[in-house]
């Protein structure tokens, strides 16, 4: 058994700010699919589980952890209450129903909460409210301050406004971008399968448990795309969602969402093999017993270029030549004598991406990378090939000598 004070290894970009004090607890973010809180049959909640959640976090709050919860299930709440009896087909129609459902998924995780004196507070998200870096960070403030509170914020996309532009897509999308938001350590993401597998266990008996995952983008594993009837995610948006956080430094739990104390057992094999001597002096990696550990990067991006990348629509791209993709890998700027071709409609300060096409074997579109643009697509397209003290002669006005600046320029 572990010392009473270990905890296992935290996020590096979280290390070193205030918050992250000797012995202080983690911050977790624990996400909740539909078939973890709403019964697909009979669409009742499923008091038994999410009364466990409760428990749970109420263990995890004792031994001195920040939770976050992000949690479907609004439409499933709210076809039962509403007496439907399947997911409606139109957009308008499920956000009349997750409107109903909210409420009172909120009013039941307050009495379920309520019961060990936690608070908590909801959080609605959208994708287009975090595109603008100021709201993203005033966001992040509020999450800063909610945990200081010592609130457990139960996160979900605000799916009344929300449309097919400015959607996450899928809660453990969201999940991910609130694990980045709020630093977190851990992302535990609960679902209806005890880990990930080398194949779908329910047809064939044969697919092997994977226990832990070092590089997302080597997996060999065979995985479908559907999630519940009632969901919208599956396995795919699951790896999806790990490769996100990983990057932000936040280690990711795939585990089965029937049984939330497996999150403390987890813990537990974390930090007994965090504290424990190495063997031979080389320590061995580690795997937990149950779920799928994916390991965090070793070395995660910084806020702002996380931002650019996960927390921002891409509005258009850019496409540069061979020279400027050489001094972009180098983290040079992208100024307008590398670019060649504009595509689509976009302002300044907007998110584009950044494409180089290879002649070589057959004509081919590679991605350099993201960036934010200083000009307008407009305004790109007529200075494109020009050196930057042409840029002056041919629009008027400079607003800046390059068109991305480095610092806002992500490289993937």
């Amino acid at each position: 058994m572990p010392p009473a004070d270990a905890i296992p290894p935290k996020n590096p970009r979280y290390v070193g700010t205030t918050a992250a004090t000797p012995g202080s607890g983690l911050t977790l973010v624990i996400k909740l699919g539909t078939s973890s809180i709403v019964n697909e049959t009979t669409l009742f909640p499923r008091m038994s589980t999410l009364s466990l959640i409760a428990e749970t976090v109420h263990e995890l709050r004792r031994l001195g952890h920040r939770v976050v919860l992000v949690s479907s299930g609004a439409v499933g709440m709210g076809l039962k209450r509403l007496h439907m009896a399947a997911r409606p087909s139109t957009l308008a129609q499920v956000q009349a129903v997750a409107a109903v459902g909210q409420g009172r998924l909120m009013a039941l995780y307050d009495d379920l909460f309520g019961q060990f004196d936690i608070p908590v507070a909801q959080v609605l998200l959208t994708k287009d409210t975090l595109a603008e870096r100021a709201q993203y960070l005033n966001a992040c403030n509020t999450f800063r301050e909610l945990l200081a509170f010592q609130t457990v914020p139960i996160v979900n996309e605000n799916d009344t406004v929300s449309n097919s532009e400015i959607r996450f897509g899928d809660n453990d999308t969201l999940s991910a971008i609130a694990a980045g938001m709020v630093n977190a350590d851990y992302l535990f993401l609960c679902t209806d399968v005890e880990c990930l597998y080398t194949d779908n266990p329910r047809s064939n008996p044969d697919a092997k448990p994977v226990r832990r995952v070092d590089d997302i983008s080597s997996l060999k594993v065979q995985v479908s795309s559907p999630g519940s009837s009632l969901g919208t995610g599956g396995m795919v948006t699951k790896l999806i969602a790990a490769e996100l956080a990983t990057a932000a430094g936040c280690s990711t739990v795939i585990t089965i969402g029937n049984d939330p104390k497996r999150i403390l057992l987890i813990l537990q094999e974390l930090a007994a093999h965090h504290s424990a001597p190495p063997h031979g002096g080389t320590a061995t990696p580690f795997e937990p017993s149950v779920g799928t550990l994916f390991v965090r990067k070793p070395n995660p991006m910084v806020d702002r270029k996380w931002w650019i990348l996960h927390g921002l629509a891409t509005r258009g791209a850019v496409y540069v030549d061979a020279g400027a993709v050489a001094a972009l890998r180098k983290r040079n700027s992208l100024f307008a004598a590398g670019i060649v071709q504009v595509e689509g409609v976009f302002s300044a300060q907007q998110t584009v991406r950044i494409l180089h096409k290879v002649e070589a074997g057959g004509e081919r579109v590679v991605e350099v990378g993201k960036g934010l643009a200083n000009y307008g697509s407009n305004e790109i397209a007529r200075i494109k090939g020009c050196k930057s003290y042409e840029i002056h002669l041919v629009l008027g006005y400079v607003d800046s000598d390059c068109v991305i600046h480095r610092d806002n320029i992500v490289i993937v």
